[in-house]
């Protein structure tokens, strides 16, 4: 579980009674969708026939642009989670990533989701797990997840990563 038992106010919208603004909910959104569709050719490499994780993306992006609801982008990121559940190592974790990219529509904090499940994936594509290629690949992958951070969400996004680090496997490297 990588949402913490209480949310941060930062990561709820204004009008659920927190004070993230719309704009920077999008821009978490947008964030997400890039972190999650670094690592999707590592999915459709597996499976290319299977759409639900590249869906996802589109769905989370279209939201961003106003073009669909929120439900519609959080049912297409269960799909793409659904595409992740008889898959292992780097393939399932890049079509969780997706599935959590896709669920920020519905919930910010999974921005975070999506990031994790990409460096476990990175990690898992490198190396087995604990080898020094898995957390070179790791470090590389969390530097250029942090490169593309929005400017408005940057220190929140960072202070998430170091509140929520031991939730998302210790990946997020400081």
């Amino acid at each position: 579980m990588i949402l913490p038992p209480q949310r941060d106010p930062r990561l709820t919208t204004v009008r659920r009674g927190g004070t993230l603004t719309d704009a920077d909910h999008r821009l978490l959104a947008l964030w997400a969708a890039a972190c999650a569709e670094h690592v999707l050719p590592l999915v459709e490499a597996e499976r290319p026939d299977d759409h639900r994780p590249r869906a996802a993306l589109e769905a989370v992006r279209g939201w961003v642009r106003g073009e669909v609801g929120m439900m519609a982008s959080r049912a297409a990121g269960g799909h793409a989670m659904g595409a992740a559940r008889d898959l292992r190592g780097a393939p399932r974790w890049a079509a969780y990533a997706c599935g959590q990219a896709a669920c920020v529509a519905h919930v910010a904090a999974h921005d975070l989701g999506a990031a994790a499940y990409a460096l476990k994936a990175v990690r898992a594509a490198a190396g087995p797990q604990g080898s020094q290629a898995a957390e070179a690949a790791g470090r590389a992958e969390c530097a250029w997840q942090r490169a593309r951070l929005p400017e408005a969400v940057r220190e929140l996004v960072l202070a998430d990563q170091e509140r929520r680090n031991p939730l998302c496997w210790d990946l997020f490297h400081t």
